[in-house]
């Protein structure tokens, strides 16, 4: 991803120190310390007759495409225009992340072995992008016998006795909390993500409010349910039934207020109601106002948030 700020002593090497905000967003994360404590709930049904239609449309020109490629689209487009929702919150600071990915779940074919996976994206992405670079970790990560990263440190850590992957992850939470976490980690771990995505509407079921871990630097999680129909009665009287999915968010009040997040909601629902929005590149990129103009590098710096 192209680097808009110069790294600072007091910056993270996947994030810069966010300084110009409202007073008490700098007061916040010392009153609510952890993730759990600054969670926000909201939920959002979505029409699917857009998306599907458009599935429909593109069937010949993009074949892999699904629902969830479009939604991982949507979040990347709100994302680079929405950029507070890229910020995470570490030992009482908050980071403007310098990159854009999303930690996934899939279920390897022929078992019930499931393993993660985190694309990483451009704030330009277009929709075709997206489905690139997914089906293609997908295809990698989905055989049986396929091993990355992040199973190989699980397996590491199955593997030694509890006290000492008590004293090991308490230094990996350590060294997480001051920007020392090794590079490797970091990269294989779903947990240092711009958000997480899970899909529960393949078990059948409809969303939940998944929490957000207090390991890594997710600030927002997305759950998907099973699709559902819906009656409803328009102006005219008339008596219809329309198909929706629900989603459910879970996300951390530290990083953005309210109205910010009322703004950014809007846009996915623009998006997911006109997928044909994110078939070219954004019309602008937006940058984190939120880092001291004294870092930027002016060749490079898009719009401000």
């Amino acid at each position: 991803m192209k680097q808009y700020f110069k790294r600072g002593i007091f910056d993270r090497y996947d994030g810069w120190r966010v300084r110009n905000v409202d007073a008490v967003y700098n007061v916040i994360p010392f009153i609510m310390r952890t993730r759990m404590d600054s969670q926000n709930l909201f939920e959002e049904n979505m029409p699917l007759e857009p998306v599907e239609a458009f599935i429909r449309e593109h069937r010949e020109d993009m074949p892999d495409l699904a629902f969830m490629h479009v939604l991982m689209a949507a979040m990347v487009r709100m994302i680079a225009e929405k950029p507070y929702l890229n910020r995470f919150v570490v030992w009482n600071k908050i980071y403007a992340r310098n990159s854009i990915s999303i930690s996934l779940m899939i279920k390897r074919k022929g078992s019930n072995v499931e393993t993660m996976i985190k694309p990483q994206f451009e704030p330009e992405d277009t929709l075709q992008d997206v489905v690139r670079k997914v089906s293609a970790l997908v295809d990698v990560n989905i055989l049986d016998d396929a091993k990355n990263s992040m199973d190989a440190i699980a397996h590491f850590f199955g593997y030694i006795p509890a006290w000492i992957m008590r004293f090991a992850i308490w230094v990996i939470f350590r060294l997480d909390s001051v920007g020392l976490l090794p590079k490797r980690i970091e990269k294989a771990s779903p947990f240092h993500c711009s958000a997480f995505l899970t899909n529960v509407g393949s078990l059948g079921i409809g969303p939940i409010y998944h929490h957000l871990y207090e390991f890594g630097t997710c600030s927002l999680f997305l759950a998907m349910g099973n699709k559902h129909k819906v009656r409803m009665t328009n102006r005219e009287g008339e008596h219809l039934e329309r198909r929706f999915i629900g989603l459910k968010f879970v996300t951390d009040e530290r990083i953005c207020d309210g109205q910010y997040y009322a703004s950014a909601m809007k846009l996915l629902r623009r998006l997911l109601n006109d997928p044909s929005l994110m078939l070219e590149p954004p019309a602008k990129i937006v940058i984190d106002d939120g880092v001291p103009k004294s870092k930027r590098i002016p060749e490079n710096c898009p719009q401000e948030a």
